[in-house]
């Protein structure tokens, strides 16, 4: 396939007459360079956490699969083998394509053999935008929500985005200070099941300036914001996040209004990166998106009102940021979220037309100039519930002007990078851990199939079956030479300890 030539708006970015046909593009994916591009500081590289539970010896084979592997190249016709140990390393991806030992591994009765029949394997998706401590409904009531019950919420939802098929998950805050940290320390040792997570703590607003106020910390001035963060950063969050702008629903807090002084900004950034840890911003504002810039906070959320000098300044130093508008939340708050007492003509009135049409011009315009975006919708609300995180994916297809394969890599392959371990995660190669789904369908010709579960028909994480109907386990008789048809009862598995030192 011939690279489809990138056409040039004939109108600016900025005006409503900017058209989605102006961004359309048929051609390789752009976005595996873009995300390559990317180089945050080795000093910010938040801990290499691993995921505890696989067993050692645990061997998988898929048979026959689609490979979308997220490099950018073309699915292609294979098998893949994984191995729980090999050599040094644990719960990798051996081999992809040709598998040199197959016919002596399809007679080994402990091996489990997967029969792809032309389905498509590719790496889990990631989310950049993570909140496991919603609860799907009133936000209001988050902070009186009674702690044992609210470590129970954040479990289910870390499952949840497992059962979505997702791998990777970047923490965007939580709901009260160590949720996110213990459910990640849970998820690593084992305990309970979620992908690999990077931990946040509460969000950090001005006293004038905060979204929800039972979930919030707060200061006020550089000492004060230092303070916090240090904080943040001695509870164990990998990264902390900033409430710098407003949000049309509160009524009282402007999405276009900044609330952070540059004093303040600079403070956490010098105090976060003096100590290894990157920052994640509410930034909707313009004003706050040129600060996040201008002192260096990593990662950019939202950026609805982005300007043409801020849009200069991010292409500028897009090596060094990545930005995760949560598309999901003005669509759905718009059009979606009348059943729940905010209808649409409510949401017009205080601003989310004009904030959802700003920021598909901005995002289409940053995707065009090799900015990276990466999906992650702000789940958790009532109206964008979780387990439907795979919308975003169907947006950035329809909205901003990626392809089907822009979308799958930005979901896998640019999620990895935020979480500074591309090398080893986010694509199906060679060595890269074992996190993968089996999708019974394209998600090139049909990106929307990512978000029918029944669709999603193996879920691996960390070279460990999450999901798997018992039909997978039983081979056709003609498929092979193998003669074990059913599940091997004694493939190597950890079991759960009932008992732990703590």
């Amino acid at each position: 396939m011939s690279p489809g030539k990138i056409m040039e708006p004939e109108v600016s970015w900025i005006s409503p007459a900017a058209s989605a046909e102006s961004y359309a593009y048929e051609g390789p994916p752009r976005n595996v360079a873009y995300v390559e591009n990317i180089k945050f500081p080795p000093e910010l590289q938040p801990k290499s956490y691993d995921i505890q539970g696989t067993h050692p010896d645990s061997q998988i084979l898929f048979l026959d699969v689609s490979i979308l592997d997220a490099t950018g190249k073309l699915p292609y016709r294979g098998d893949v083998y994984i191995k729980g140990k090999h050599g040094r390393s644990r719960q990798r991806i051996v081999s992809v394509g040709d598998v040199p030992n197959k016919a002596s591994l399809l007679r080994n009765p402990k091996i489990r053999v997967f029969q792809g029949r032309g389905r498509t394997l590719m790496p889990g998706l990631g989310d950049a935008h993570t909140h496991f401590s919603w609860n799907g409904s009133n936000l209001d009531r988050l902070g009186g929500l009674p702690l044992e019950e609210h470590v129970l919420l954040t479990a289910r939802s870390a499952r949840c985005y497992l059962d979505s098929g997702y791998t990777m998950c970047f923490g965007a805050a939580s709901a009260k200070d160590r949720l996110d940290v213990v459910v990640r320390d849970g998820i690593n040792a084992g305990d309970i099941p979620g992908p690999r997570y990077l931990a946040n703590a509460k969000e950090i607003a001005r006293t004038d300036g905060e979204l929800v106020p039972g979930i919030t910390a707060y200061a006020d001035g550089p000492e004060q914001f230092e303070e916090v963060v240090n904080r943040h950063i001695d509870l164990g969050a990998d990264q902390v996040k900033l409430s710098m702008s407003g949000e049309e629903i509160t009524e009282i807090r402007s999405a276009q209004d900044c609330y952070y002084t540059d004093e303040e900004a600079a403070a956490c950034v010098r105090t976060a990166h003096g100590r290894g840890v990157r920052l994640c911003a509410h930034a909707r504002a313009r004003d706050s998106v040129r600060m996040c810039v201008k002192h260096g906070i990593d990662v950019i959320y939202h950026a609805s009102y982005i300007d043409e000098e801020g849009m200069n300044m991010l292409e500028a130093k897009k090596d060094r940021h990545v930005v995760a508008p949560g598309l999901n939340w003005l669509i759905a708050t718009l059009y979606e979220a009348e059943a729940f007492g905010f209808p649409q003509s409510k949401a017009e009135q205080v601003g989310y037309k004009k904030e959802l049409e700003a920021a598909i011009r901005g995002l289409r315009e940053m995707h065009r100039r090799g900015i990276v975006v990466l999906p992650g919708g702000d789940y958790g609300f009532a109206w964008t519930p979780h387990g439907t995180y795979a919308r975003d994916l169907g947006h950035f297809k329809k909205l901003l002007g990626f392809t089907a394969h822009e979308a799958v890599i930005a979901s896998t392959f640019g999620v990895a990078k935020l979480f500074m371990r591309s090398h080893e995660m986010g694509q199906i190669k060679e060595g890269n851990f074992a996190d993968c789904i089996l999708v019974d369908g394209d998600p090139l010709k049909d990106i929307d199939v990512l978000q029918d579960h029944d669709k999603l028909n193996i879920i691996l994480i960390n070279g460990r079956v999450h999901k798997a109907a018992r039909s997978e386990y039983i081979s056709p008789a003609v498929a092979s030479d193998r003669d074990t048809a059913l599940i091997p009862e004694d493939f190597p598995e950890v079991k759960a300890s009932m008992q732990k030192d703590y």
